[in-house]
C-alpha cells in the first residue's frame, strides 16, 4: 500500500528525529497520520478501504484526522455519543467531535460510533468517513494555548450517510480497535517529547552559563546545575521505558501497562522541565521569543492528549490488580 514493510521500531525512530522540529504542532499532525488514523486500518480494513484510504494517507495526498472525542466524552472513549446507524446498505451518522486535529483540512476521518444499543465497549465501530459528504460542519477551528501551528475543529454531523463498506473491520469491535490504536498513538507522543525536552534542556543550559546575575553566571549555582542533572537523568530514564516498551510491542506482547506509564510519565516531566527551564530563563523566558517558551505551552498537551495522567494511573492500576499476590 506504499509502504516500507518495517517494523513499528522504524516509526520511534522517526518520531524521535521529527522532535527536532522546534515547535509540538507538526510532530503532531505527523503523528495522526502515522500513529493514530491508520493503525486500525492497516490492521483490519478490507483490501478495499486500504487502497481508498491508506494508499493515499501514506503517500501524502490526503490528511487523515482521528473522531473520538467529544465535548462530553475526552478520554472517556466509552462514553461518545455519536450514532451510525445502518439503514440498508449505508450508515446515517450524527453527533459530533470535539478537539479534532486536522479536522480543518483532513480529507477523511478515522471515526469512532456508536452502531448498536449493546454494551458502551461492544457498540462501538470504526468507519473511514470521507469529510467531503453532505451533513458534515466543521463548526470551528479552535483557539488553543499551544500547538497554534495544529489546526484542531469542532465537527457536527447531520444525517451523513457513508457506505457501510467503509466500516474498519467487525461491528463492535471499533472500542478495541481504538484502544490499540492509543498505545501507538501514546508511544509516538513520547518518542516525539524525549528530543523536545533534551533540547529544552541544552537551550537552558547555554543560556543560563552566559547569562550573568551578582557577577557570576546563573549555571554556576549549585541549585540551578544540579536540577538540570536531575531532568536530564529522568529523560534519559523515560528513554529506557520507551525503548523497553517498543520492543516488547514488536515482538507482539500486550504492552498497554508499559505505554501508560510511558505516556504518563512523559506528561509529567515535560510540565516539570518546561516549567523549570523556563523559570532559569527568567523574565526571557516570559517572551515569545525563545524556544521554552513556546514548548511550556505546546508540551502542556502531553498530559491531556491522548489520555488524560488520570486516565494512565487508572490502567495502570488495572493491570497492577491482575499480578498475583505474594
Amino acid at each position: 500500500y506504499g509502504g516500507m514493510g518495517l517494523d513499528f521500531s522504524y516509526n520511534i525512530a522517526v518520531a524521535e528525529e521529527l522532535g527536532n522540529i522546534r515547535c509540538g504542532g507538526i510532530p503532531m499532525a505527523i503523528g495522526v497520520q502515522a500513529g493514530m488514523t491508520t493503525p486500525a486500518l492497516t490492521r483490519f480494513g478490507s483490501d478495499e478501504l486500504k487502497k481508498q484510504f491508506l494508499v493515499p494517507t501514506i503517500a501524502g495526498d490526503f490528511v487523515a484526522c482521528l473522531g473520538i472525542s467529544e465535548a462530553g466524552a475526552g478520554s472517556d472513549v466509552a462514553n461518545i455519543k455519536t450514532t451510525a446507524v445502518k439503514k440498508g446498505d449505508e450508515y446515517v451518522i450524527n453527533g459530533g467531535k470535539m478537539w479534532t486535529t486536522s479536522g480543518c483540512q483532513a480529507d477523511w476521518m478515522c471515526l469512532l460510533a456508536n452502531t448498536s444499543e449493546g454494551p458502551p465497549h461492544r457498540n462501538k465501530s470504526l468507519i473511514c468517513l470521507p469529510m467531503n459528504l453532505p451533513g458534515i460542519h466543521v463548526a470551528k477551528k479552535i483557539d488553543k494555548l499551544g500547538m497554534r501551528s495544529s489546526d484542531t475543529a469542532q465537527i457536527f454531523f447531520e444525517d451523513v450517510r457513508v457506505p457501510s463498506k467503509n466500516l474498519i473491520g467487525e461491528e463492535g469491535k471499533g472500542f478495541t480497535y481504538q484502544m490499540l490504536q492509543f498505545q501507538e498513538e501514546r508511544l509516538w507522543g513520547v518518542a516525539t517529547v524525549l528530543t523536545q525536552l533534551e533540547t529544552i534542556i541544552q537551550e537552558t543550559i547555554d543560556y543560563t552559563r552566559q547569562r550573568k546575575v551578582f557577577d557570576q553566571s546563573v549555571l554556576n549555582n549549585q541549585a540551578v546545575h544540579f536540577h538540570l542533572a536531575e531532568l536530564a537523568t529522568e529523560v534519559e530514564l523515560l528513554r529506557s521505558l520507551l525503548y523497553r516498551t517498543v520492543a516488547l510491542y514488536v515482538e507482539g506482547n500486550d504492552v498497554t501497562k508499559f505505554a501508560s506509564m510511558a505516556k504518563l510519565k512523559a506528561g509529567r516531566l515535560a510540565r516539570e522541565v518546561t516549567d523549570s527551564c523556563l523559570q532559569f530563563w527568567g523574565g526571557m523566558g516570559f517572551t515569545s521569543e525563545v524556544l521554552v517558551s513556546r514548548f511550556y505551552r505546546d508540551l502542556r498537551l502531553m498530559s491531556i492528549g491522548g489520555g488524560t495522567d488520570e486516565t494512565m494511573l487508572s490502567i495502570i492500576c488495572k493491570y497492577m490488580e491482575t499480578l498475583p499476590t505474594k
